[in-house]
């Protein structure tokens, strides 16, 4: 294996991200790691606590440093967080990686996570923010992926096979 991570995952809040990094690095044999719980860890606190206290722009700086160094420190799977793709640099950073895209409209959206008051960026009219937010980040989540696969009505199980398959990996 070659440095750098062996799949990282990028797509909306919801799309299963971490859900489906677990299960792939169980199926894959290698370690699972999340650049938001490590904001978490680092920091003490949730991340909507850090939007609400510290705002956004200090909350990007955070991910970028965790995105970075998860990158250069980590072998296994890995899951971005959904704005991660936001910054320039991190773009930079997952070129000619392993990246799969989770995709899916806003009915899974609304379905999987209720775009409740837990999300900081949907707090007013979730729905329209959803589909801004996705306006502005899709064409950024193409940009950085390898392969898109889509999640709307599919297990978790089966989108992780389906990211096994895009990205030609075998499972132990």
């Amino acid at each position: 294996m070659t440095g750098g991570p062996l799949v990282v995952l990028v797509g909306p809040m919801g799309s299963g991200k971490s859900t489906v990094g677990a299960l792939l690095a169980e199926r894959l044999g290698v370690p699972y790691r999340d650049t938001d719980a490590d904001i978490v860890a680092a920091q003490g606190r949730e991340i909507s606590d850090i939007f609400v206290d510290e705002g956004e722009p200090y909350f990007r700086e955070l991910e970028r440093d965790a995105v970075a160094a998860a990158v250069a420190g980590h072998t296994g799977v890995l899951a971005l967080g959904g704005g991660a793709v936001l910054d320039a640099g991190t773009r930079a950073l997952l070129a000619g990686l392993p990246v799969a895209y989770l995709s899916m409209d806003v009915e899974e959206a609304v379905r999987r996570v209720g775009l409740g008051a837990a999300r900081p960026l949907l707090a007013v009219n979730p729905r329209r923010q959803w589909r801004e937010l996705m306006d502005a980040r899709r064409p950024l989540y193409t940009e950085v992926a390898r392969v898109v696969v889509a999640t709307d009505e599919r297990t978790p199980e089966e989108v992780a096979q389906a990211v096994l398959d895009a990205l030609e990996l075998k499972d132990v």
